[in-house]
């Protein structure tokens, strides 16, 4: 056995291994490259009817060709899009913290009613009914 490891590495020099790992890693690279692109078709909500359908079934059926042609056609937009995408689910978990959150204990939220009141922005009606509702809830 160790004589078929000795041969192994007598007839695979290092630079054929420097080669087949660079290969390996551009394989691998290849594939994260194809399946960005085809995550980005699925994701863009300015590409519809057909066009889904045929940016898919061309980077599928002829890859290298198809993935260059989409990042040459599409490639600035993809940036873009990943931007609006990040920015719209950054506002949203900033909404959803907000609004977990609450805005304060009972004791606040009357003395923000009562501030209202003194100002004139609601009536009194409003001020008991929106009162009623803090002490409830």
């Amino acid at each position: 056995m160790t004589d078929s490891i000795l041969n192994l590495a007598v007839d695979y020099p290092l630079l054929n291994m420097f080669w087949t790992m660079l290969m390996i890693f551009l394989w691998v690279l290849w594939f994260f490259l194809l399946f960005r692109i085809i995550g980005d078709i699925f994701r863009d909500d300015e590409l519809g009817g057909w066009g889904k359908p045929g940016w898919t079934i061309f980077v599928i059926l002829l890859p290298f060709l198809g993935v260059f042609v989409y990042l040459i056609a599409r490639g600035r937009g993809m940036g873009e899009r990943e931007l609006k995408r990040s920015q719209r689910n950054e506002e949203e978990f900033r909404s959803y913290v907000r609004q977990s959150a609450g805005s304060g204990s009972q004791a606040e939220e009357l003395s923000r009613l009562a501030d209202l009141k003194s100002r004139g922005e609601i009536t009194e009606a409003e001020f008991q009914q929106a009162k009623a509702k803090v002490l409830v809830g």
